[in-house]
C-alpha cells in the first residue's frame, strides 16, 4: 500500500495526459505559466562549498551563489539521486531512479556506451518541447551515446597510443558522429562534451566539431550559455519560452582553473575552481538580467553529488574548509556528504526572496515539477519517482511532499530516508571513504546502519539495534518501492533489470 503522503497533489493540477492532447490544446492550458527554466548543475560541488550554506566552516567565496540564495529559496534537505554523476543525471532528466535501469552501480565510461535513457522514455526536455519550449543542453552529458569515427586512408588503422592520455584529453576525433545523444532525447540543441575524461572532444548536436584543451571547456560553456540566453531572449519575450540545462564540468577533476582564477581562493586549485564555477553562474544570471528575462525565469542551481576526495579534502580541512559542512562522507558514499547537495531556486514574484525550505527533495523531482507548472498529469510510465516541488516553491506546502527518498552509492549500496530516519544497507561507506564495506565487515561492523539525522546529522551513532521497529518499517518501504517499480501513486511499472538490494550476487 502506498503511503497517503504520496497521494498529495496541488489543487491546481489539471487532469490532462500529455500524450493524448493536441499540441494546441496543451499550449492553451499551459500558456499562463510558461516561464523560462534555467537548470544549472555543478559537478562534484559539496554542500559546504557554498558560503551561504556553510558560513562558519566554509572558506571559499561564492558571491553569486550567495546572491541566488538571497534572491530565492534555499532547500536545506536536497539530494542527488546518486552519489555519482551518471545515475544522478538519468534521474534528473527522467524522474526515475537510475537503479531501475541497467546501471546498477558506477558510471558510464563516457563514449561508445549505449544510451542509458531509453528512446521512448519521457524526459524533461521532451515534455517541455511538446508544450512549446525550445530546449538546449550546454555542458556535460555523461548518459551514453554511440559514435562513428571518421575514416580516411591515413586513419583507417590508427597507431596504438604511445602514452596514456591525461584526464580530459580522450575526446573523440573531430568529425565523429554522435548516435543516440542529447538531441535524440528531447533537446533541440546540444553543445558540450560527454564526460570529464573526454571533454577535449567538443560536440555540437551530433558532431564533434573541435578539439580543445580541457581547461578551456568551462569558459567556453559559460560563453555558450550566455550567448544562448541572448539569442533566445526576443522569442522568449514573444511567448516562446526556453529550457536551458547547463550541466557544468566543474569543479570535477581535472581541477583546472584558468590563469585568472589561480590563487584567488587561497585554498589551492580546488578552491580556485569553485570560485570560477560560481562566476559562471554569475555570468548566466547577468545575461538574464541584461536581456530582461530574470522576472519570467525559474532558475535552479544544484550539484550532481558531493565534493570529490580528489579535491584533497584533508588539506582543505586543515585550512578550515569543510566541503561537506557538518555531514559525513564525500562523493561516492552513502553518507550525507555523498548526496546532500546545494539547491537554490529563484523565480522573482513567485518564490519568496531569502526563503528556506526544509522539505526532503531529490533531483528526480524536476519532471513532475515541470508537469505541474504546465498543468499536466504525467503518464503512468513516466516520472515514476518524481514529485512536484511547486507547492514548496510557491510557499503553499503544509505537509511533506515526499514519503521518502532512496539513496544509492557508487558501489550500488542502498539507503532510504524518511523523516528524520535514514537506513543504510551496508556496513561502511558504500563508496570511497573509510571504512570501505569489506574493511567494515572485517572489523565486525553491522550490515545495517540507522541514523536519526535530526539529532545526529554527522551520522556518528548507529542506532539500529535500539530501534528494530524503525528498521523493519524502513526496510519494508524500500522493498515495496523496488517491487512496485515506482515510489509515486500509479500502476506498478517494471524495472529494467533485477535489483540486487544487498549486492549478494556474484558479478557475472
Amino acid at each position: 500500500m502506498i503511503s497517503p503522503l504520496l497521494t498529495l497533489r496541488p489543487a491546481f493540477t489539471f487532469a490532462l495526459t500529455i500524450l493524448c492532447l493536441p499540441a494546441t490544446q496543451v499550449m492553451s492550458a499551459a500558456k499562463s505559466t510558461r516561464s523560462n527554466i534555467v537548470y544549472i548543475l555543478a559537478d562534484d560541488l559539496g554542500f559546504g562549498d557554498v558560503q551561504a550554506l556553510n558560513p562558519t566552516r566554509g572558506k571559499i567565496k561564492t558571491p553569486h551563489l550567495d546572491r541566488l540564495a538571497a534572491q530565492g529559496m534555499t532547500f536545506t534537505d536536497a539530494h542527488s539521486g546518486s552519489s555519482v554523476c551518471t545515475p544522478t543525471r538519468y534521474g534528473l532528466l527522467t524522474g526515475r531512479y537510475a537503479w531501475r535501469s541497467r546501471l546498477q552501480k558506477g558510471v558510464l565510461n563516457g563514449t561508445d556506451d549505449p544510451p542509458l535513457i531509453a528512446e521512448d522514455r519521457l524526459t524533461v526536455p521532451a515534455l517541455l518541447k511538446k508544450n512549446g519550449y525550445t530546449t538546449a543542453a550546454i555542458g556535460k552529458w555523461h548518459l551514453g551515446f554511440l559514435s562513428e569515427r571518421p575514416i580516411s586512408p591515413t586513419t583507417a588503422a590508427p597507431a596504438a597510443p604511445t602514452k596514456k592520455s591525461k584526464m580530459g584529453d580522450a575526446g573523440l576525433p573531430v568529425g565523429s558522429r554522435i548516435i543516440g545523444g542529447p538531441i535524440t532525447r528531447g533537446f533541440d540543441y546540444f553543445w558540450g562534451c560527454s564526460n570529464a575524461r573526454t571533454m577535449s572532444g567538443l560536440i555540437e548536436n551530433d558532431r564533434v566539431i573541435e578539439s580543445l584543451p580541457p581547461n578551456q571547456m568551462l569558459p567556453r560553456l559559460e560563453r555558450q550559455a550566455v550567448n544562448y540566453v541572448a539569442e533566445h531572449a526576443t522569442a522568449a519575450k514573444a511567448g516562446k519560452p526556453f529550457f536551458l540545462y547547463v550541466p557544468l564540468t566543474s569543479p570535477h577533476t581535472p581541477i583546472l582553473p584558468t590563469p585568472e582564477w589561480q590563487g584567488k581562493s587561497g585554498l589551492g586549485a580546488y578552491g580556485d575552481f569553485v570560485m570560477q564555477t560560481d562566476a559562471v553562474v554569475g555570468k548566466i544570471l547577468a545575461a538574464l538580467d541584461e536581456h530582461g528575462l530574470a522576472t519570467n525565469t525559474l532558475v535552479i542551481f544544484t550539484a550532481d553529488n558531493g565534493c570529490s576526495p580528489q579535491a584533497d579534502t584533508p588539506a582543505l580541512e586543515k585550512q578550515g574548509h569543510f566541503a561537506s559542512a557538518q555531514f559525513r562522507g564525500y562523493k561516492a558514499d552513502i553518507w550525507e556528504g555523498g548526496h546532500r547537495v546545494p539547491f537554490f531556486a529563484r523565480w522573482p514574484g513567485k518564490i519568496k526572496a531569502a526563503s528556506t525550505s526544509t522539505q526532503l527533495i531529490c533531483h528526480v523531482d524536476l519532471l513532475a515539477t515541470c508537469a505541474d507548472l504546465l498543468g499536466l498529469t504525467l503518464p503512468a510510465n513516466a516520472g515514476e519517482d518524481s514529485v512536484s516541488l511547486l507547492p514548496a516553491l510557491l510557499g503553499t506546502d503544509r505537509a511533506p511532499l515526499r514519503e521518502a527518498v532512496v539513496h544509492h552509492s557508487i558501489q550500488g549500496m542502498f539507503s532510504l530516508r524518511q523523516g528524520p530516519w535514514k537506513l543504510a544497507l551496508c556496513p561502511g561507506s558504500g563508496g570511497w571513504a573509510a571504512p570501505l564495506d569489506p574493511a567494515a565487515r572485517q572489523a565486525g561492523l553491522p550490515e545495517i546502519q540507522l541514523y536519526h539525522l535530526a539529532t545526529d546529522p554527522a551520522e556518528s551513532a548507529n542506532v539500529h539495534a535500539e530501534n528494530p521497529a524503525v528498521v523493519a518499517r524502513l526496510r519494508a518501504l524500500l522493498d515495496r518501492t523496488i517491487a512496485e517499480g515506482r515510489s509515486t501513486p500509479g500502476p506498478r511499472q517494471p524495472n529494467d533489470a533485477p535489483i540486487d538490494l544487498l549486492k549478494t550476487k556474484a558479478a557475472p
